[in-house]
């Protein structure tokens, strides 16, 4: 049985980052709670509806089909990749190589979400998060996407953003530019002297280095330029 595991993602910039791809548990009680939302929505609505005689009756399937197909695609394209559900338990979809879901992506998930749900109680999407090693349905299969585990550690992206980009001079390994990212990461915890003690370290290989270079290198690995 798969339950909740890590997955390393390399990134185009040659990083590897680690997510906590989320398992059927949590998916579930997240599907749940935007069943919920969804039945409170449509019942509310209904009711209403009622009193507005045939032109209510016309609106309700434009209601129906809003709350059924255009749900989950608008939140996950809107708010980081969560619908309600899926951010109460603290999860998201993101495409297979780490990046924010596409409109094709988040659509094409959606729609295979009807194959998923047979015969009865989405059995199939369930078998299928069982079996795969990174508890993908056959939406997720059909689509490239994870479900992931928010983070509230900082991502390359974001860590290094604050720094204004400088490529590096030499090549480095993979392991090499994950070290220059994770200081970068990590510099809010370390004092001055100790970013320069560790800064200088790397002088062997970049000749003379201070820590703000690093922070540039740490920034544009993880595509703080608009390198094409």
């Amino acid at each position: 049985m798969i339950v909740d595991t890590a997955y390393n993602i390399d990134t185009p910039e040659g990083v590897q980052i680690q997510v906590a791809v989320a398992g059927l548990g949590v998916r579930a009680m997240a599907w749940l709670c935007d069943a919920l939302i969804k039945f409170v929505i449509v019942f509310v609505g209904l009711v209403i509806l009622s009193l507005m005689g045939d032109f209510g009756a016309g609106i309700r399937f434009i209601m129906l089909f809003l709350i059924f197909w255009v749900y989950n695609v608008a939140f996950e394209l809107l708010m980081d990749g969560a619908t309600p559900g899926k951010r109460w338990q603290g999860i998201r979809v993101v495409s297979a190589n780490g990046t924010p879901v596409t409109f094709g992506g988040s659509v094409l998930r959606n729609l295979v979400r009807a194959v998923d749900a047979l015969p009865v109680t989405y059995a199939f999407g369930c078998l299928a998060m069982l079996l795969t090693s990174k508890s993908q349905r056959l939406g997720d299969l059909a689509a490239e996407t994870l479900v992931i585990y928010q983070s509230d550690k900082p991502s390359p992206t974001r860590a290094a953003s604050r720094h204004a980009p400088m490529a590096l001079p030499i090549p480095l390994t993979i392991d090499e530019q994950q070290a220059i990212v994770t200081f970068s990461e990590r510099s809010a915890t370390l004092a001055e002297d100790r970013q320069r003690e560790l800064a200088e370290i790397l002088e062997p290989v970049f000749g003379s280095v201070t820590a703000a270079d690093l922070h540039a290198y740490a920034s544009w690995l993880a595509g703080g330029d608009e390198r094409s």
